[in-house]
């Protein structure tokens, strides 16, 4: 690997271990094994290095959260909601430091539009993704409204399930506690 790469490498590991906002230029140097120098060189500023750095965290935990969510497993004889679910809350225990940083991406995102730009065809990506796990389809088979509505649903439910893992593990919600919860929804918003 070269500077630039070492310098995203160091960027992306001090982002897991701080936060976006207890970074310094000298905490990517001693991460990366670079200098300070190659900072400015490479990506001009430290703060164009952790936008890079939180983008290609993104694109990590976008990998992490597909794979997470479309590996077979050991549930193949619970209901494929309560998979998910369970699949969503394994993943946020084992890849707590990307979820933190996507919860990072987002606030910091409020203050450089190429990283909203890239939150923003994130989310579209996300939606699409959440819909074909919920019905099943293929995401070149799934239409516009079907994607803004079940997927920006299920986007919803899951952002607030893993908001509650992040805050409280020991009080969020189990899988079944998730699936019974919508269970109980569902009735009073189809007005049953």
């Amino acid at each position: 690997m070269g500077h630039r790469e070492d310098l995203l490498v160091g960027a992306k590991r001090a982002l897991y271990e701080k936060g976006y906002a207890n970074i310094t230029a000298r905490d990517i140097v001693a991460a990366s094994g670079t200098n300070l120098a190659s900072i400015g060189y490479h990506y001009g500023s430290t703060k164009a290095l952790l936008t890079a750095a939180m983008i290609s965290s993104m694109e990590d935990w976008g990998e992490a959260v597909g794979r997470a969510l479309s590996e077979p497993d050991g549930d193949g004889d619970a209901e494929p909601m309560l998979r998910f679910w369970r699949r969503v809350i394994r993943s946020v225990q084992a890849d707590r430091r990307l979820w933190l940083a996507s919860v990072e991406a987002l606030t910091q995102s409020e203050h450089d539009p190429a990283l909203r730009a890239q939150l923003a065809a994130g989310v579209h990506e996300g939606r699409k993704g959440m819909t074909a796990l919920v019905t099943g389809r293929p995401e070149d088979e799934l239409d516009e409204p079907t994607v803004r509505t079940v997927g920006a649903v299920q986007m919803a439910l899951m952002s607030g399930v893993v908001t509650q893992w992040l805050t409280d593990p020991a009080t969020a919600p189990s899988a079944e506690e998730v699936v019974a919860g919508i269970r109980a929804l569902g009735g009073p918003v189809l007005g049953q």
